[in-house]
């Protein structure tokens, strides 16, 4: 079966760097989109970064950009998220997702797998 596996998350000061990993199984992925999203405590889920495995194209949300960087390597299989500058607005559950979408989606409800998430807390 499909699973995304999160890894990487953990407790980081205001200013200092996670990388978050997504490592894909059960399927071929070469022609899906690959999302991190996050959802904070009380707060709705929210679309954080998106690259085509094929091509390596990528999107940001305007809050992450210039900081956090999305990459993948085909022959891992995996998908990473780079954090630096971290700031406290930053704390949320991270989550990896895929989206056999051709374009870029922002929208949750059109990806079809999601990990389990992994969670990053950003002191002040």
């Amino acid at each position: 079966q499909v699973q995304l596996v999160e890894s990487g998350g953990g407790l980081v000061q205001a200013g200092g760097s996670l990388r978050l990993s997504c490592v894909a199984s059960g399927r071929t992925f070469s022609s899906y989109v690959m999302g991190w999203f996050r959802q904070a405590p009380g707060k709705e889920r929210e679309f954080v970064a998106a690259i085509k495995w094929s091509g390596g194209s990528t999107y940001y949300a305007d809050s992450v950009k210039g900081r956090f960087t999305i990459s993948r390597d085909n022959a891992k299989n995996t998908v990473y998220l780079q954090m630096n500058s971290l700031k406290p607005e930053d704390t949320a559950v991270y989550y990896c997702a895929a989206s056999s979408s051709s374009v870029f989606i922002t929208i949750g409800r059109r990806y079809d797998y999601w990990g389990q998430g992994t969670q990053v807390t950003v002191s002040s």
